[in-house]
């Protein structure tokens, strides 16, 4: 199977805090802000039918890198927080010397730095030049309950191949050049609690038909079979949302539909900060 790692989605309750973390901390560029009067029928910003927004950061566009996506649900103060999500690891030097001059807490390990954006996920920062020619963000780390069984789901099953492999943790993707997958054992059940995130993948548009089939043939787990989602403006994109057995939420989207969607707009930073003032929730 072709596939594309495409971005993570985390849901923020302080979108000024946030925006400041990703942009003057970690370094990122907002790439578009989109705006939606109701809940996602894909459920991308939650079980929520409020008005939401989605901003996408980044240390370029997605057409080459992981980036993450910040759901904001209007008039929603908080979300609590389980073990799911264990970190996002980035190539940044520069990072933790934004981090340190913006007196930004941060715990210096052996060769990173462990930060937390708002809502407490943690980042971890590796003690190294930032690359300019690719992209910084290495991984993003979950939890597992049982790695073996990770395992056949995501490599057996999704096809992603395995980089790295231990007993305590296996490393995936489809493209050495790409951001991977670290699937972490915890030893324990995973709680996703109200903070749980969504990690996206591409994948050509004529291939999704066949991962809904490979999921129903092994009894896997469809939170919501192929739709169309609209964003007012630009492209319609066909999705299809799983939860592997652990209960993390997978989202695959066609690939020539997002590179269209996905196209970096000029004046995100501008709609994020408009939107930002204008927040009276």
């Amino acid at each position: 199977m072709k596939g594309r790692a495409l971005h993570f989605v985390f849901k923020v309750a302080d979108r000024k805090l946030t925006a400041k973390f990703y942009r003057e901390i970690l370094g990122m560029k907002t790439l578009r802000h989109e705006e939606f009067s109701e809940g996602c029928e894909a459920t991308c910003n939650g079980p929520y039918a409020n008005r939401w927004s989605k901003t996408m950061v980044g240390y370029g566009p997605e057409d080459d890198h992981f980036v993450v996506e910040l759901t904001y649900n209007y008039g929603v103060k908080s979300y609590n927080k389980g073990n799911d999500f264990i970190g996002f690891t980035i190539k940044s030097q520069e990072a933790i010397a934004r981090a340190k001059e913006h007196n930004w807490p941060m715990v210096e390990e052996k060769d990173h730095h462990v930060i937390e954006a708002p809502g407490g996920y943690r980042f971890f920062l590796l003690n190294e030049p930032q690359p300019k020619d690719k992209d910084p963000v290495q991984k993003v780390t979950l939890a597992s309950s049982n790695l073996q069984r990770s395992i056949d789901y995501w490599n057996g099953i999704l096809g992603l191949k395995i980089f790295q492999q231990n007993d305590k943790s296996v490393l995936l993707g489809f493209d050495e050049n790409q951001a991977k997958l670290e699937l972490q054992d915890i030893g324990t059940a995973v709680d996703h609690a109200t903070a749980y995130g969504r990690i996206a993948f591409a994948c050509p548009h004529d291939d999704q038909p066949a991962i809904d089939e490979k999921i129903k043939a092994q009894n896997g787990k469809i939170l919501t079979p192929l739709i169309s989602l609209d964003t007012p403006g630009k492209a319609t994109v066909r999705v299809i949302i799983l939860a592997d057995p652990d209960g993390h939420e997978i989202c695959f989207v066609d690939d020539e539909g997002f590179r269209e969607l996905s196209k970096v707009d000029p004046q995100g930073d501008v709609l994020l900060d408009r939107y930002i003032r204008s927040d009276k929730s």
